[in-house]
């Protein structure tokens, strides 16, 4: 395929070039149509000067030498037939004469022949043909020059980009410099940096993730070998075997845990992928705040939903929506106190969706990434993986996650998820 250099710089030759064509056309042809008209009308005057001098009862040869010369030669001609005035433009040898014939008496079908000799005219319109041919070629080079120039000028910021893009790397993500750039390309340069940062966040993470994971997994197997060798190397009662055995159930569950952590990671990922859903965000929630009503009636959590609409429907992946808020409202009944309570609130303002849970539990330390992954809130049982996950899901849907403790409280967190309004479907 050709580049869209060659591409851009072929197709400006060719309508420049076809647009200089076409005005020396027009020109020629009108400068031509000028110049034969001016022709008919010279001779039209000719004729009707001869006739009024023909009536003149003085008439004599000298009456005529007005009109006849140069090249100019007149005549009275009969045509037995009523014609209308006419031009003949032919040519003998090298002459290039016209014709023409005016009535004189148009009872005798007699007409003045008026015949002239156009050599010169033709000449000219010759001269200026070949001078626009020389004018076109000269025009041609300045244009394939300009197409050069023009093309190399507009296509240099993408050349730059298209640099910059096939010189990165996982090991260099370098941000594209817009001062450069024409003020046109600052909103691609931004969103290519945008992104950059994206993928380098992401790549930092899953680095993140795969140590995090191999250190986790390593560390409970080596507490079973280690037990599991201390308890051979001598007979023991029953009692310590069984003890040994339950250390390490308990932790062959707690890498269970981590490995199907790990497997919603890849579920989420692939989420990315689903066909949008339209659901009612309302009904959705009610429907979840009740789904969650059982597992906090555990530690007497009391769960509440309030919406400042009675519907809002959206276009969204219901796989990656219900990655955020399960990980967000198990997260708040996990570190809420017993016998306290929950608030699940939905609300449409005119920047966002913006849901909102807040719990009154032990609160978040507001200075630690706690969306890295392996990041654990106090002494509460878990891998760290929950707010990884809701981060990711939040991120391939455009929307936002941000935590921070209660402003009036010293216990209690408030979770904020920002869904961008261009879910909301256009059909209500």
């Amino acid at each position: 395929m050709k580049s869209i250099y060659k591409q851009f710089y072929y197709k400006l030759i060719i309508a420049t070039s076809l647009f200089i064509i076409i005005l020396s056309i027009l020109f020629y042809g009108y400068t031509r149509s000028m110049i034969f008209e001016s022709l008919n009308h010279s001779l039209l005057k000719d004729a009707k000067l001869i006739l009024k001098i023909s009536q003149n009862k003085n008439i004599n040869k000298n009456n005529f030498d007005i009109i006849t010369h140069h090249g100019v030669s007149v005549d009275i001609v009969q045509i037995k037939q009523k014609i209308k005035t006419n031009f003949t433009y032919y040519q003998i040898k090298e002459n290039h004469l016209v014709d023409f014939l005016y009535p004189f008496n148009k009872k005798k079908f007699k007409y003045i022949k008026i015949t002239k000799n156009i050599n010169s005219s033709i000449e000219m319109l010759n001269k200026i043909f070949n001078n626009l041919f020389l004018l076109s070629f000269g025009g041609l080079i300045l244009i394939v020059l300009y197409a050069f120039t023009v093309s190399k000028t507009l296509l240099r910021p993408i050349i730059q980009i298209t640099n910059e893009l096939s010189n990165m790397n996982e090991h260099s993500l370098d941000k594209i410099n817009h001062n450069n750039l024409p003020i046109e390309f600052h909103p691609l340069a931004n969103s290519i940096n945008s992104l950059t940062n994206r993928i380098e966040t992401y790549i930092k993470f899953k680095k993140e993730l795969f140590i995090g994971a191999a250190h986790e997994l390593k560390t409970p197997l080596a507490v079973m070998k280690l037990k599991n060798e201390v308890t051979l190397i001598k007979k023991r009662d029953i009692k310590k075997y069984e003890e040994t055995l339950e250390l390490t159930i308990k932790q062959i569950n707690d890498m269970n845990k981590m490995i199907s952590s790990i497997l919603d990671i890849g579920r989420a990922e692939g989420a990315q992928f689903e066909k949008p859903e339209e659901i009612d965000l309302v009904q959705f929630l009610k429907r979840k705040t009740n789904d969650y009503r059982m597992l906090s009636s555990q530690k007497n959590i009391t769960i509440t939903f309030y919406s400042n609409v009675n519907y809002l429907y959206i276009l969204v992946r219901i796989t990656l929506l219900n990655q955020i808020i399960q990980n967000l409202v198990q997260n708040a009944i996990k570190f809420t106190y017993n016998e306290k309570s929950i608030a699940i609130k939905l609300e449409k303002t005119k920047e966002a969706i913006l849901l909102v849970i807040i719990d009154e539990g032990i609160g978040i330390d507001e200075n630690v990434d706690l969306f890295a992954p392996f990041k654990k809130i106090g002494a509460q049982s878990g891998v760290g993986l929950g707010l990884f996950l809701a981060k990711n899901a939040a991120n391939s849907m455009n929307a936002k996650i941000d935590l921070k403790n209660h402003q009036d409280t010293s216990k209690g967190t408030i979770a904020t998820i920002s869904l961008p309004l261009s879910l909301i479907a256009t059909s209500h």
